[in-house]
């Protein structure tokens, strides 16, 4: 049993995208940075089209006591992250409740039905207003364009990580991501990852 006190128990986490963008690789990374402070973390996830542009959904269920079911109960999310905006509301519409965290970034993937004018997509500025009436707490974040600046867009993924960090509901840092990193990562690609976890964390504090 760790020390740690959760704001709630269990502590229910969403990570979210769609295919190509990393995002279980991302909520596995967060898992881990969990395990190692002690405490029981179940991950359950869920796989749409994923080749073809589709929905790709992780479930994380933390606990200081015992494992729960790897699937986080309807309208039962505590933090939902998203690597693509609108993802943010079909997970907010089945998961959300009035005390939900979400953290979107901000680079749209338009499906096929959009980019072929059969579908429209809402403007940035429309998600915004939906997610924030849909949650407690919202933060918009470029991470995909800051990723782009560092040199791969797939950091994007990285920079949500260090931003669910600094949210502060749970007690992880800069020095459990790198020793979770540390396990699966070559040392020449550290310093990228850092770098990236680290702009999360300060794009929160702006």
């Amino acid at each position: 049993m760790t020390a740690y006190r959760l704001p709630k128990d269990p502590y229910n986490i969403i990570i979210t995208g769609v295919g190509g963008q990393g995002n279980v690789m991302a909520s596995r990374v967060f898992s881990n940075m969990l395990v190692q402070k002690g405490f029981f973390v179940t991950i359950g996830e869920t796989f749409g089209a994923s080749q073809r542009g589709g929905s790709v959904m992780s479930h994380i269920r933390v606990s200081s006591k015992s494992t729960w079911s790897p699937q986080v109960p309807k309208g039962k999310a505590d933090v939902v992250v998203t690597l693509e905006p609108i993802e943010a509301i079909r997970v907010l519409a089945g998961y959300g409740n009035p005390a939900v965290k979400v953290l979107t970034n901000t680079r749209a993937i338009y499906p096929a039905g959009v980019i072929a004018g059969r579908l429209s997509y809402p403007s940035l500025d429309e998600i915004k207003e939906t997610l924030k009436k849909l949650s407690a707490r919202a933060w918009f974040i470029d991470a995909t364009d800051e990723a782009v600046k560092l040199g791969n867009a797939i950091l994007g993924n990285i920079i949500m990580i260090g931003a669910l960090s600094a949210v502060g509901d749970l007690p992880v840092g800069r020095g459990d991501f790198e020793a979770a990193l540390s396990r699966t990562l070559p040392a020449e690609k550290m310093a990228d990852n850092l770098t990236a976890f680290d702009l999360g964390v300060e794009l929160m504090k702006q």
